[in-house]
């Protein structure tokens, strides 16, 4: 893998790194299934280092102060910038770094590993030292284990990517190049979900009732499979009718709430090709296939007065364009 630099200067270092969400393969992937996830440009995180002598601080929307006194909940970027420093065999210390971030928490969009990558690549920047792939995704999983348990990774890989990204556990990554246009609107509930809640429920559920769920998650599995055959054909009717069954089936492991329902219900009613839960679910977002850039306008003007807290459309391009 080659090297990447980021720019710097004497005194100011700048990390950025875009969102991610997962179209088809939530939970499943966790237990062996495949998922594919899409970058997400939509919104980001900036990392952005300066000298300031004596302990590191950090400056974000949660917390400012040294990085020792920080919050349980920054113990996984806390982490994740000791070990970027102790891999560089430097000292932690004389900097202050400032994480702006447009991705909403706790929403299923990778923010805690958008905020890992900026900043890592913010400390590789500040000492002009250039970074491989595996060093960037290996640092992050560092923050993941602390914010998932046991991440799947493939937030760190989809964040680091620009196309679709195939995902499964032990398996090399496989970049999707769909033959056609997909109009998506994401929309946010208004509601923090626990993406770490979810996966240990679904483990739970799993103990208790192996076959049921196994059953479950292999038909997951089986839909992710369908739905990459429908991004390389341009077949937007059967992705849409891919992203309905997944969503019954996240609904039968207990992964989706009333509120989420609710959001994925009406745009369906709206003409969404499809819609389901994206990420941990039980709070969080939805992602919705339009059927077309103009009906894709009017999906997000509709959900937005449907009382979404905010609302994202994007499309995904052929790999020949930009997303």
């Amino acid at each position: 893998m080659s090297a990447e630099k980021a720019t710097t200067s004497e005194q100011i270092a700048i990390g950025v790194a875009h969102s991610k969400l997962i179209l088809i393969g939530e939970h499943a992937v966790v237990h062996g299934q495949p998922a594919i996830a899409l970058p997400f440009p939509l919104v980001g995180v900036e990392s952005v280092i300066d000298y300031a002598p004596g302990k590191v601080k950090i400056d974000s929307t949660f917390y400012h102060g040294p990085i020792d006194a920080a919050p349980e909940s920054l113990e996984g970027i806390v982490n994740c910038i000791k070990a970027t420093l102790n891999h560089l065999h430097l000292p932690c210390e004389d900097m202050l770094i400032r994480i702006k971030s447009s991705i909403p928490p706790g929403k299923g969009l990778g923010s805690s590993a958008s905020v890992a990558i900026a900043v890592i690549k913010s400390l590789f920047s500040y000492f002009d030292r250039g970074y491989t792939e595996e060093e960037l995704l290996e640092l992050a999983n560092i923050s993941e284990t602390y914010a998932h348990g046991v991440p799947s990774g493939i937030d760190t890989m989809t964040i680091t990517s620009e196309s679709p990204v195939w995902y499964e556990k032990e398996q090399p990554i496989e970049l999707i190049n769909p033959k056609g246009d997909f109009h998506f609107i994401v929309a946010d509930s208004g509601r923090v979900g626990d993406t770490r809640l979810a996966v240990e429920s679904v483990a739970s559920l799993f103990k208790s009732a192996p076959r049921r769920i196994q059953a479950k998650l292999d038909r997951i599995g089986e839909l992710t499979h369908r739905a990459r055959n429908a991004l390389e054909s341009a077949s937007k009717h059967l992705l849409g009718q891919m992203l309905n069954e997944a969503q019954k089936e996240l609904e039968a492991l207990g992964v989706s709430d009333a509120g989420l329902n609710r959001l994925i219900y009406f745009a369906r009613q709206e003409g969404a090709l499809g819609a389901k839960l994206t990420g941990g679910g039980n709070g969080g977002c939805i992602i919705a296939l339009a059927r077309n850039e103009v009906h894709s306008r009017q999906l997000a003007e509709k959900l937005k007065k449907f009382g979404a807290h905010a609302v994202w459309p994007f499309v995904l391009r052929r790999k020949s364009e930009k997303l």
